[in-house]
């Protein structure tokens, strides 16, 4: 009896220390996350199961001691962001860059074709992941366990980025100026409602963040009939500002819509009290935001941990509560993760494709310049 009472007590205890163990208690900074976010704990009570990893990884993270990333991040987002990581794996320390598309894509694959590995991680790659694929710049991402937790829309087939975070670029509106019966339900009704004409819609001169969806899903012929209608008939106001600047005009009632607009984004604003809200028609277009490891990472191991953590519900959590971007884990599709979920789940769906990006996005663009010239100057 007294052997078997101290195995069971040898039981109990390695529940709480063992790595692994599904009874390992959460870092400090998930907790407060938990708390903030008012979500039950038991929604992580497989972590350790998802981020087991092979062996060897954590101790040749060990040895290098360091890891590199570049992302959109603001520093405040960062801090709350990377908690979790930094508790999990305090021999890793963290160098993290927010640095714009010129510095972030650009300058990285410039320095990496020089023989120069800069970053190990590299977050939105976005319209120059082509580039990367052809200088053979980036890791296979498929040895990481946790990839598998993305859709397989939401990451490369050859495993060279997976998507980090969803986006879905739809549209948002001042709830002062605009009714909800208004909303157009699918693309087209922007057309056949006069509420919209006339300048009522800022549109951004960025296609390639909602109508190659369009393109994917409803073919050719249709796009370039809707968007012809949509310059004729709505008559929006062009617009060349950054998300943040048209929101605050939105805001300001300079317009009652925008398109296209980011939940996240768009979410941000309305915690500060901005009157908005934020719809999508159908289909919705959606994209994710791809990241992945450059290749000859000098922190390759400690890269590979990063991304298995985030790609994990306490990552994707994490990512959420400091920045509201929804996460791609196939778990997580819920509406506590989802800014205007009511408006967005339950709709068929759009993402973006890289492969399609580079065949269709030449042509969309020759189509869509020759109608933003022919629509008028674009304000400053």
């Amino acid at each position: 009896m007294r052997r078997a009472f101290y195995t069971a007590v040898v039981f109990l205890l390695s529940l709480f220390f063992l790595p692994g163990s599904s009874a390992a208690p959460l870092p400090k900074s998930t907790q407060e996350i938990l708390k903030k976010l008012k979500l039950d704990p038991n929604l992580l009570s497989d972590i350790d199961r998802e981020l087991q990893v092979p062996e060897d990884w954590v101790e040749k993270a060990r040895q290098e001691g360091r890891l590199q990333v570049v992302s959109t991040f603001s520093p405040g987002e960062i801090k709350e962001f990377f908690a979790p990581f930094r508790e999990r794996y305090p021999f890793i320390s963290i160098e993290h860059s927010d640095a714009s598309r010129e510095v972030r894509s650009v300058k990285t694959l410039t320095a990496y074709k020089s023989g120069k590995v800069i970053t190990d991680v590299l977050f939105a790659i976005g319209g120059t992941f082509f580039h990367y694929k052809e200088a053979d710049a980036l890791e296979d991402l498929r040895v990481i366990p946790a990839v598998k937790n993305a859709p397989l829309e939401t990451r490369d087939k050859d495993g060279l980025w997976v998507g980090t975070d969803l986006i879905y670029w739809c549209m948002a509106y001042n709830t002062k100026l605009a009714r909800k019966e208004d909303l157009p339900k699918k693309w087209e009704d922007l057309l056949g409602n006069p509420k919209w004409a006339g300048g009522n819609v800022a549109l951004v001169n960025r296609p390639n963040l909602w109508v190659l969806q369009l393109w994917k899903a409803k073919g050719e012929k249709w796009t370039k009939d809707f968007l012809e209608r949509l310059f004729a008939q709505v008559r929006p106001q062009l617009r060349k500002e950054g998300q943040g600047a048209l929101l605050e005009l939105l805001s300001a009632g300079e317009f009652q819509a925008v398109i296209p607009a980011r939940e996240a984004s768009t979410y941000q604003k309305v915690i500060q009290g901005a009157p908005l809200g934020f719809t999508c028609p159908e289909p919705v277009p959606a994209s994710a935001t791809e990241t992945g490891i450059l290749k000859g990472a000098p922190n390759l191991h400690a890269a590979r941990l990063f991304m298995q953590w985030l790609l994990s519900k306490e990552g994707q959590i994490a990512q959420y509560a400091a920045s509201h971007h929804p996460p791609v884990h196939r778990g997580l599709q819920r509406t506590e993760f989802i800014p205007f979920a009511e408006n967005i789940l339950g709709k068929p769906v759009s993402y973006r494709d890289p492969g399609l990006e580079t065949e269709v996005l030449p042509h969309l663009l020759d189509f869509w310049n020759n109608l933003w010239a022919r629509g008028g100057k674009a304000k400053p």
